[in-house]
């Protein structure tokens, strides 16, 4: 069972505001995982102001924990869910 897993949402919506890659999600997860945490969650919305899909796929390809993904059931999310395999996967209407 998972004990910690870091939503790192917000570290996206700081990034987002900024303009460019500070605070980097991906270093930022890797850090969350080499402190400690069990697993790293994100919610990408359809709009994209927190973690955009195309993060979630970086992600995915370095994350080692668990790794969770949170979304609205629309057809775009569904694709990213098939495309790289959570450990879970949540639907937030």
């Amino acid at each position: 069972m998972t004990h910690l897993s870091v939503n790192i949402n917000k570290i996206a919506t700081l990034r987002n505001a900024r303009g460019g890659n500070n605070p980097d999600v991906v270093k930022t997860a890797l850090d969350c995982e080499r402190f400690g945490a069990e697993g790293i969650t994100v919610h990408p919305r359809p709009d994209e102001r927190h973690i955009r899909y195309a993060d979630v796929i970086e992600l995915k390809k370095v994350v080692t924990t668990e790794f969770n993904i949170e979304g609205y059931p629309d057809e775009r999310y569904l694709k990213l869910i098939r495309e790289t395999k959570p450990a879970q996967a949540t639907l937030v209407p």
